[in-house]
């Protein structure tokens, strides 16, 4: 018998389970050496740094060492499992049913997401249309207005009541049998969704200075489930308002926003930038078009463990509470499968035309990102990295490379 003995237990597009079982006398060859690796660096009392005995090396660190055992298993018997079956895992695998007793072998299951394999017969030949919405002036007033809004300073309401938009400092006390827990301060911009209704409601009814008490309901999808539906007594003191006052729309403006002579050069450059959106947009829907034909042509499906992946992946990213991931879920789910078949799709071709970003390309794209941003490449490399993102732009490299394969053996017609 092998010390590490990997079976196949089941195979699903998407999905293989493997049973490992790890010989007892591998196991204790592990168990000793992360006992000599802790003997090496242990200080115990009443012994030389690294000259404990064993026994009271595990005795001392005996949890340690059975964590360290199993860790070292697990990774041997993965890259077994890799080795002996072939895998195209697209994620570390979950470890199921782990049993280790005394003087035992080490029994446990691989459950991982897996690419499947797909026939793609025709990837080109598809009729696509290209239309690039017109930039309006409401638009730009729009992000004129906002660009107003990011430089107005915000300036103290003495006698007025609040309105939607100003930015109060309130306190928020709990009522309980007529007494008046301690007061918690707060400050929010009405109307931004970040207090109960009823409050902002109380709120806009104050003056600065002035306090009120009122019987407010949580709503049934406030992110506390506890409190959901349920009804507070509050008192609320309305401490500071705040309003902002917009600058003007003039040349002066247009030189405080960035390097423009005038206001008319200021419109310019948003009209540009949005020009800019509305092509991006445009190439987007296109390569949304492709995707969803080549879906289509070639009965690409979305395999329920991908989903199921997806579906967790955007739950972490939204912070959305388990209790509420069933129906996240089904809200999301033909996003995620719309999502599993464009990975399926790229994946596959990248991997048979053998596109993928190259070292080369992607020390291009530092460089122009490091010189858009003013910086010295080495940094910008070193700072993506540390963020997890080197590989976010290394794939977005690829998949330029894949719409220009795709989208050369198609025709795109341009639409007004």
């Amino acid at each position: 018998m092998p010390d590490i003995q990997v079976t196949k237990t089941k195979e699903e597009p998407g999905e293989a389970s493997l049973a490992v079982t790890v010989a007892l006398e591998h196991v204790r060859e592990a168990e000793d050496r992360a006992t000599r690796a802790y003997q090496s660096r242990a200080k115990l009392p009443g012994f030389r740094p690294g000259k404990a005995p064993v026994q009271v090396v595990k005795r001392r660190f005996a949890d340690d060492i059975r964590q360290q055992t199993l860790e070292d298993l697990v990774r041997e018997s993965w890259k077994a499992a890799l080795a002996q079956e072939a895998l195209r895992p697209i994620a570390e695998p979950h470890i199921h049913n782990l049993k280790w007793e005394p003087d035992a072998p080490l029994t446990f299951e691989f459950h991982v997401e897996v690419r499947p394999e797909i026939k793609l017969d025709r990837l080109g030949g598809f009729s696509l249309k290209r239309s690039v919405k017109p930039v309006t002036t409401a638009q730009i007033e729009t992000q004129l207005n906002e660009l107003r809004e990011q430089k107005a300073p915000w300036s103290p309401v003495v006698s007025e009541q609040p309105k939607p938009k100003d930015l109060v400092h309130v306190t928020i006390a709990q009522r309980e049998d007529g007494e008046v827990k301690e007061a918690q301060p707060y400050q929010l911009v009405l109307g931004e969704g970040r207090a109960i209704p009823e409050v902002e409601e109380k709120i806009m009814a104050l003056h600065p200075g002035e306090t009120a008490d009122a019987t407010v309901r949580f709503p049934d999808d406030f992110p506390e489930e506890a409190k959901r539906g349920q009804t507070r007594d509050v008192r609320i003191a309305l401490l500071e308002v705040k309003r902002q006052q917009l600058p003007e729309l003039d040349d002066a403006f247009a030189r405080e926003v960035g390097d423009f002579d005038s206001l008319e050069a200021l419109r310019r450059a948003v009209r540009e930038d949005l020009e800019k959106d509305a092509q991006r947009e445009a190439d987007a829907e296109v390569r949304s078009q492709l995707i969803q034909q080549i879906v289509e042509a070639n009965h690409v499906s979305a395999p329920r463990p991908l989903v199921e992946r997806a579906l967790y992946v955007y739950a972490q990213a939204y912070d959305i509470p388990e209790d509420q991931w069933e129906k996240f879920s089904q809200e999301f789910r033909a996003l995620a499968e719309a999502q599993v078949r464009r990975d399926l799709v790229l994946d596959t071709v990248v991997e048979k035309q053998q596109l993928k970003a190259t070292a080369a390309e992607l020390d291009a794209r530092i460089q122009e990102l490091a010189a858009r941003r003013g910086m010295p490449a080495a940094e910008l490399s070193a700072s993506l990295e540390k963020a997890k993102r080197l590989r976010d732009v290394e794939r977005s490299i690829t998949e330029e490379k894949v719409f220009a394969f795709l989208l050369s053996q198609s025709t795109v017609e341009q639409t007004t």
